[in-house]
Formats: structure tokens, sequence, C-alpha cells
């Protein structure tokens, strides 16, 4: 199980132990940056958003396998993710480091308390979209009897840098919700 510091040295781990931790969970510094440029007929944008000073902890109830989620209803529980398969305390393994306590059938209310065990880093840094375009050439477009064209990829979330890798930091410390969609579009463009 996770062990928790006597703060105070009163020989006692109780609620007077505990102490402000890590940042907000809304980040204090949220940002972005774009650029577009064009050249001759070609077109490129990208968008970039990000946040930093920010910290997330891992939900140990709405991630704990094996046990019922208040999310989805009555008689579900939620399933073991690949990461605590591969990173819990057991007999057979026993790092101290372990990214999960040991697995059990019930929550464990000592550790599912808030703690720098489960305390994340939130800030990331994602390419929130990107598009290459090509214009025809009027001249080839009036052959066509249209009086534009433009052809164009495009691409949304698509890389995310951040510290956290366990799943996607925008999901915070439910990695077991909805993740943010990759998307790749491939586009034609025409007006008559």
């Amino acid at each position: 199980d996770i062990k928790y510091r006597d703060i105070n040295g009163d020989g006692q781990i109780t609620n007077l132990d505990r102490v402000p931790i890590g940042n907000p969970t809304t980040p204090e510094i949220i940002y972005g940056a774009g650029l577009s440029v064009g050249y001759k007929n070609f077109d490129f944008s990208f968008f970039l958003q990000g946040s930093a000073r920010s910290s997330f902890w891992i939900d140990p109830i709405r991630t704990a396998p094996f046990i019922a989620n208040p999310d989805l209803g009555s008689g579900s529980q939620n399933a073991l993710l690949d990461v605590y398969a591969n990173s819990h305390w057991s007999e057979d393994n026993r790092n101290s480091y372990a990214l999960w306590p040991r697995l059990s059938h019930s929550l464990i209310q000592n550790n599912s308390q808030t703690s720098t065990w489960f305390m994340r880093n939130g800030a990331f840094l994602r390419i929130k979209s990107v598009e290459l375009g090509y214009q025809l050439p009027k001249t080839m477009a009036s052959k066509v009897r249209l009086t534009n064209a433009r052809f164009y990829l495009s691409g949304t979330n698509l890389f995310n840098f951040s510290e956290f890798k366990l799943w996607d930091v925008e999901m915070g410390g439910n990695g077991l919700g909805y993740p943010i969609q990759r998307v790749f579009n491939v586009g034609l463009t025409i007006n008559f």
C-alpha cells in the first residue's frame, strides 16, 4: 500500500498531515500559436496549443481495476488497464515504485487518497491542426469549366508533447474516458 509521511511529526498519519501539493488543476498558462503561409499555388498553415503550470491526479477510483465505476452505472466494473497490469505491486513483483499498489477486488481507502503518488504534470504542447493546400492555376481550372479548384490535406490533434505518457494528458486523471480523436482529411474545394 501507499505510505504517507508524518508531516507534523506527531507519530500519526491524520488529516493534520495534509499539505498543498502540485500546481493548480486549472492551468495557469494556456497558449496557442499559428502560422499561415503561401507560395505560388501552395498554402500551408498550422496551429499549436498547450498549457503549462498545472497538475492532475490519476483518479484511483475511476481507474482502479475490478471496482464498480460510478460513471458506468450499477453492476459495471473498471477494466484492468494494461499499464496497471504491467506495473503493480504483488508477491511476485515487490517493486516499491510500481505505478499501482496491490490489486484488490474492492477499493482500498488508503490507496485512494490524494497524494504525490498519483500526481502528474499536466503541461503539454499539441500540434492541433495542420493543412497543406494546392490551388489549381486559373488557366487549368477554366479548361474544366471551374472558376476555382483547391486540393488539400489536413489533420487535427496530430501530436502531443508531454511528460505524461499513459494516455492523452488532456483526459486528466481518468484514463478510461474517451480520448481526443486524431483526424485526417483529404479534400477538394471547387467553384463553378
